[in-house]
């Protein structure tokens, strides 16, 4: 797998690269600042791009426009995307339309290898990954909402839908039988007026629209 990096912080770019590497993953091109991200994305064209919220030289949010603007540039591009803090206005914008191949998390879950690596290969398979505490942000941030008919158990299930845990997972986490698990997701489509789907990714991404469409009325966080 082909990535770019785009990460200011020289001791985190670093190792990243070597973690990669590690991997078996191919690092194609490592930028420093915000201007020189989409030019490497265009150049490179990887199989999926990792890349900080705020960048040089504004540290504002110039790694999640510039994503933006690569995923329209370059349809379909997975982007990882990585920030320090929880700014669930920038996950609500990068998930806005229901797009697939995008992933949140905070810089924190680097550090935690196999949880790192296995979300980005989740991105870069056109699936879906959201740090829990950006999930718990969009689910709690609005009240009023068709969200709130679901039971604690429904919101279980949906907030690990979210992360992007597949019926098994969900099952195994929660100690609940899958077919538990997918009378669950019924409900939860049911009450949110979203259409079921045979596709994993495809019901993943409604839901993490939908959430994200009801929790981005507001400005970001610092």
């Amino acid at each position: 797998m082909r990535v770019v990096i785009a990460e200011d912080n020289a001791l985190l770019r670093e190792g990243l690269v070597l973690l990669l590497t590690s991997a078996g993953h191919e690092v194609a091109a490592v930028v420093g600042t915000g201007p020189e991200i989409l030019p490497a994305l265009l150049e490179h064209r990887p199989d999926v791009a990792v890349l900080d919220v705020r960048m040089p030289p504004g540290f504002r949010d110039e790694g999640l426009r510039a994503a933006l603007e690569a995923r329209r540039e370059l349809p379909g591009l997975p982007v990882l995307v990585l920030s320090q803090y929880v700014e669930e206005s920038y996950a609500a914008e990068l998930l806005a339309g229901g797009s697939s191949g995008v992933g949140y998390l905070l810089k924190d879950r680097v550090g935690r290898v196999d949880e790192f690596l296995d979300a980005l290969e989740r991105v870069a398979a056109g699936g879906t990954a959201l740090d829990p505490e950006v999930v718990t942000e969009l689910l709690t941030r609005r009240r009023d909402t068709p969200l709130d008919s679901l039971t604690p158990r429904e919101r279980e299930v949906l907030a690990l839908m979210a992360e992007g845990h597949d019926n098994a997972t969900i099952a195994r986490t929660l100690v609940v039988t899958e077919r538990a698990v997918h009378k669950h997701i019924g409900n939860v489509f049911l009450k949110l007026g979203l259409p079921v789907s045979d596709s994993g990714h495809r019901r993943v991404l409604a839901v993490l629209a939908y959430v994200a469409h009801r929790s981005g009325g507001g400005g970001a966080g610092s």
